[in-house]
């Protein structure tokens, strides 16, 4: 590994304050041992399933500030520590830090790292593992709308039910895109806009825009 780096720590545990020290002390000799320069350390006392941004705010802060670009590598403890919202997430969670040119290091998983010689056989791999989970989803979001359908509601209409509502929701929560979610469940994009612009205890107005069509949103 490259010397010289300046390096941003997170670190995540449920609820034991004392691990998070334990995590950090760690990870702090091993940033020496790198001869890496320690920017900041995020952490959070949270579910790692949790993806909420309002939940996870060093997690949050840790991205906003890898769009500044103001370190070179994130190191975690380990995979599962960074997230575990699923493959899906976290890939996309890990491309983001490359796409703004910063690595990342399990301190505890050597191989799973953008730094070492293996780096594109593990982003490989965890492609093809978010791939079956997103046929997963669309398996189980597609099964589900049959048994919407079955039981005779409609689906499209002014009235859908919460089902639905609760599907689109559920697979937006996952980072995918409105056009991703329009072709799992096999409506339109306008469709799909509705159910999420349409929220209660609304304050403040903005608008979600898809295509050339602008939709009022809440939020």
């Amino acid at each position: 590994m490259s010397m010289n780096k300046i390096a941003a720590i997170y670190i995540r545990v449920s609820t034991d304050k004392q691990e998070l020290k334990n995590q950090l002390a760690d990870l702090r000799a091993y940033c020496n041992k790198q001869s890496w320069k320690i920017y900041r350390v995020y952490s959070d006392i949270v579910s790692g399933k949790e993806v909420k941004e309002v939940k996870r705010p060093g997690f949050t802060n840790l991205f906003q500030d890898a769009h500044k670009k103001v370190f070179d590598v994130v190191l975690f403890w380990d995979l599962s520590r960074f997230s575990r919202a699923g493959t899906l997430y976290t890939l996309q969670k890990l491309q983001e830090l490359k796409n703004n040119g910063i690595d990342w290091v399990s301190y505890q998983e050597p191989y799973i790292s953008s730094l070492g010689q293996f780096s594109d056989v593990v982003i490989s791999i965890m492609a093809t593992l978010a791939k079956i989970e997103r046929e997963k989803i669309s398996e189980r979001t597609k099964a589900g709308l049959r048994r919407v359908r079955n039981k005779g509601k409609k689906i499209g209409r002014p009235g859908f039910k919460e089902e639905v509502k609760a599907e689109v929701r559920k697979l937006r929560s996952k980072n995918l895109s409105i056009r991703k979610i329009a072709e799992i469940l096999k409506v339109s994009r306008g469709f799909v806009c509705n159910i999420l612009v349409h929220k209660r205890g609304i304050k403040k107005d903005t608008s979600l825009t898809v295509g050339k069509k602008k939709y009022k949103r809440c939020l």
